[in-house]
């Protein structure tokens, strides 16, 4: 008799804890950087209803944001995220050196594995008060720049090359680019952790005559803090960031969810997930898309990391590992 209610207690048990097991199954994980968590809001809203009406299937779907590669380096050392969502394509490759995603990772998307772009631009101050234009006013005495640590977040290397490549691209050498981001980084007063501490640091503290960052905060600005806080000032020229997306083969494999990973990334491809990008100022890769909102994605001569730095993982190496560029350039104030 005692044995007959032990096994129907641990039958019960099972029974009781199945519907939490199915419900851990249909619950998804993002690691994203800062400044996406807006775009990552609606996105996910719409996918929710995507994959009901393409599956009848209920998901959930979770966010955790930070410095993009505080990010990759929270989920190397056990976050289980599903999926990552990045803005720099070293994170992803710091995942992929210990099998935490997929060595070929950049393949198994359109675009490698970047479903939409953006590129650094100036917020300022409204009207522009110390009349910046280019790259070139941000080394002026008495100008403050906020930019994000380039140790911490994409957002700053991005920051950190876009300057080293705007001085090449008008013919300057690695050695006046140096000069110049030496310049730079001296009317820096302080390093943000991640692009939204960039901003805060900007808008809340008050610090600083103009804001290196992603063009797709300018959105998120004006939505959190009200229209007309900031300018938007586009350079001569700028860098194309890739905002690179994977797989987390060690998480999908231990929850089961690699189906419902690969769907939810795959879906960032569709028309749907391409205009919510660009109502929040990230470059949709859809040409077509892209041109419908030319008003928003203005001319700017674009480099990438490649014609100056032959690719992000040399210019990690040479620019932002320990005794780097970087470190030689910068002391820490």
């Amino acid at each position: 008799m005692k044995f007959k209610q032990i096994a129907t207690l641990a039958l019960v048990g099972i029974a009781l804890a199945a519907p939490n097991f199915v419900a851990a199954q249909t619950t998804l994980l993002n690691a994203s950087y800062d400044v996406a968590r807006e775009f990552y809001k609606d996105y996910n809203l719409a996918f929710v209803a995507h994959y009901k009406k393409a599956t009848g299937k209920d998901v959930k779907i979770d966010q955790a944001h930070g410095g993009s590669s505080a990010q990759a380096r929270a989920v190397n050392d056990g976050l289980d995220a599903d999926v990552v969502t990045m803005n720099t394509t070293t994170d992803i490759e710091f995942l992929a050196s210990s099998g935490i995603v997929a060595k070929d990772w950049a393949k198994r998307f359109p675009g490698n594995a970047s479903p939409t772009t953006s590129t650094m631009l100036f917020l300022t101050r409204n009207g522009n008060p110390k009349n910046i234009k280019d790259w070139d006013d941000l080394v002026k005495p008495g100008v403050q720049v906020i930019v994000v640590n380039p140790k911490t977040g994409g957002n700053g290397r991005m920051a950190y090359l876009a300057a080293w490549g705007s001085v090449r691209k008008k013919g300057g050498t690695d050695a006046q680019a140096a000069e110049f981001v030496g310049k730079l980084y001296k009317n820096v007063p302080v390093l943000a952790k991640g692009g939204r501490d960039a901003t805060t640091i900007f808008l809340q503290r008050n610090i600083g005559d103009v804001l290196i960052t992603f063009e797709s905060e300018v959105v998120s600005v004006d939505r959190e803090f009200g229209a007309g806080k900031v300018d938007a000032v586009h350079p001569s020229s700028s860098i194309v960031a890739e905002n690179p997306v994977a797989v987390v083969e060690r998480t999908v494999a231990k929850k089961g969810t690699g189906e419902l990973a690969k769907a939810y990334l795959d879906y960032l491809y569709s028309d749907e997930a391409q205009e919510i990008a660009a109502k929040h100022a990230l470059r949709p890769r859809s040409a077509s898309i892209l041109k419908k909102h030319a008003a928003t994605f203005k001319p700017i001569q674009l480099f990438t990391v490649n014609e100056y730095f032959g690719s992000l993982a040399e210019a990690q190496k040479a620019h932002f590992n320990d005794g780097g560029q970087f470190d030689k350039l910068y002391t820490v104030k």
